[in-house]
């Protein structure tokens, strides 16, 4: 991928900043972490009036040949059936996004199918599905050196439209999977402690899952960056995630974690550049058992918490408003000087 430089935002503004927030008509503190993300707005833009423009969330969607192997409840066609479904605005993300006015974009990163042409359908297919990890490394170098630039062309592409806050959610059968390895590996937790439930499997199911990815560790060993790692056991959507994160921070965008997914596609932009930590926002806690583990790794907060492990990108919709209603605060709420109310100063 070519290099992407992520600035580390000027925090010559942030005596400005906590004074504008600390003489709203409240007291100190008062609004919590609303206080927090619009701060962190104010120093991502370098201004003391954000603003957020075309908020678009791009779900990129990808096949796993790890799903041959039973790692999920759910057959690997469900992949290409929910795309479809996304494309006819049948599915959660869909209702979500039109009720707070968000921009939806589908990306085909590697689905095992061939869709028509669609407007709200991105093209930027690597292959038909990864390789079976379990059996051999999931892509090529060359593969996945395609996947982060295309994730960084997409961003481009959003940039240059205006938008300056992006979501990031997912769809793959077998994804939590490629997440697991990554989060253990990164994380450096035991892979027992990151494996879930994914789609839903039983007792009997998550044993089998969790024997499996720990086959998959023992057959890659000695992975020693984050490059080779995503080569061996990441996925296509992970891997375009990944670099679609490092080009948003670059962009200064302000960047919409999702969940567990997406977090492990986090988990690697962070690793390449910890500059990105200064762009993004984490929007829930997933109901994914390791997802706080991660979260607790990275030393953040999430805004919700709702037992979400749909992925989608359905954590970022629902976060949205929140994260805009932190901008409509620090612009349009009175200070104690504007509204002419006594302070003890």
């Amino acid at each position: 991928m070519k290099e992407i430089n992520i600035s580390t935002p000027n925090k010559k503004l942030l005596d400005e900043i906590n004074q504008k927030i600390d003489f709203k008509t409240k007291p100190l503190g008062a609004l919590g972490q609303l206080e927090a993300i619009a701060r962190q707005i104010c120093l991502a833009q370098q201004r003391l009036t954000p603003e957020l423009i075309k908020p678009t969330i791009v779900v990129f969607a990808a096949d796993h040949g790890l799903a041959k192997e039973g790692v999920s409840a759910y057959p690997q066609e469900v992949t290409h059936q929910m795309v479809l479904n996304f494309l006819s605005k049948g599915a959660a993300i869909n209702v979500l996004c039109d009720q707070h006015q968000i921009d939806l974009k589908i990306v085909d990163a590697g689905v095992n199918y061939e869709f028509e042409k669609h407007k709200d359908l991105l093209f930027a297919k690597i292959g038909m599905g990864t390789k079976n990890a379990l059996n051999e490394t999931a892509m090529t170098a060359h593969q996945l050196e395609e996947a982060l630039e295309n994730g960084a062309e997409i961003v481009k592409d959003l940039s240059s439209n205006g938008t300056n806050i992006i979501g990031f959610g997912e769809m793959g059968i077998g994804n939590t999977s490629a997440a697991s390895l990554i989060m253990s590996l990164i994380c450096k937790l035991p892979i027992e402690k990151c494996v879930g439930r994914g789609t839903g499997l039983d007792d009997d199911g998550w044993q089998r899952k969790l024997s499996i990815l720990s086959r998959v560790q023992e057959r890659h060993n000695g992975i020693s960056n984050i490059n080779d790692l995503l080569q061996a056991m990441g996925g296509f959507e992970i891997a375009m995630m990944t670099g679609a994160m490092l080009q948003a921070a670059s962009k200064g965008m302000i960047i919409m974690v999702d969940g567990f997914i997406a977090t492990a596609a986090y988990l690697c932009a962070w690793s390449l550049d910890k500059n990105i930590e200064h762009y993004a926002i984490f929007c829930h806690q997933s109901d994914e058992s390791g997802h706080q583990l991660m979260l607790d790794f990275l030393k953040v907060d999430p805004i919700l918490n709702m037992n979400l492990r749909l992925g989608e990108g359905t954590g970022c919709a629902l976060a949205y408003p929140l994260i805009q209603s932190s901008v409509d605060f620090i612009n349009k709420m009175a200070s104690f000087e504007s509204a002419g109310i006594s302070t003890n100063d």
